[in-house]
């Protein structure tokens, strides 16, 4: 009896501990801008091999009064003037160490102002929305962009 309720006991336990272990980014994603409440785009977040995450935009959305944005006009670089649909703006994000459901080390480029942004970023722990931050050196810029997981 006491093995039991030992064994129902850890269950539990060992399920949470396999889902800290397995916060993933991949799949199919919608971006909602930071100060319109709008969603921008649909985007899709691949895993390398190397465990680092991998983005690119698959579907841009319009937005009622505002002139529709097809390519990177304020970007520099071989980004100036590209497509925005496969265009990389989120890359090198990796699970932090201790603490799973958050990411670090990535970058962030903003295809409407040009800025490409250190970033960060906090899975929920449905995974189903992730809140990017986006920094330039150790300035917070305050630039948050939440995405919500759409498969």
């Amino acid at each position: 009896m006491n093995t039991k309720i030992t064994l129902s006991g850890l269950v539990p336990i060992a399920s949470s501990m396999i889902h800290a272990e397995t916060a993933d980014l991949a799949g199919s994603w919608k971006t909602i801008d930071d100060k319109t409440r709008y969603a921008r785009a649909d985007v899709l977040i691949t895993k390398q091999k190397n465990g680092i995450n991998l983005e690119e935009i698959i579907k841009v959305h319009t937005i009622s009064n505002l002139p529709a944005i097809d390519h990177s006009e304020k970007c520099k670089g071989t980004l100036k003037n590209a497509p925005l649909i496969s265009l990389p703006i989120f890359s090198g994000f990796k699970q932090k160490p201790k603490n799973k459901d958050e990411f670090i080390d990535g970058h962030v480029l903003d295809p409407l102002s040009g800025h490409i942004y250190q970033g960060k970023g906090r899975l929920n722990a449905r995974e189903n929305v992730l809140t990017l931050r986006g920094f330039i050196g150790t300035s917070l810029l305050g630039r948050t962009v939440s995405w919500i997981r759409t498969e």
